[in-house]
């Protein structure tokens, strides 16, 4: 998957600009990437992660 696909990926599962961890976590296995390329993505979209599996973000 190239990085375009990726980010495209990320921006179909997103809504007002928020995605969920469990769907970017579910998306960087599905898709190969790690975690860390979903997250910079989403920070180069503008996206920001809510319901954080962590508890980091709300």
């Amino acid at each position: 998957m190239t990085e375009e696909q990726l980010r495209e990926a990320i921006q179909a599962r997103a809504v007002e600009g928020k995605a969920p961890c469990k769907a970017m976590l579910d998306l960087a296995a599905e898709t190969g990437a790690s975690p860390g390329e979903v997250g910079r993505a989403c920070d180069e979209l503008n996206i920001k992660i809510k319901a954080c599996q962590l508890g980091c973000f709300k």
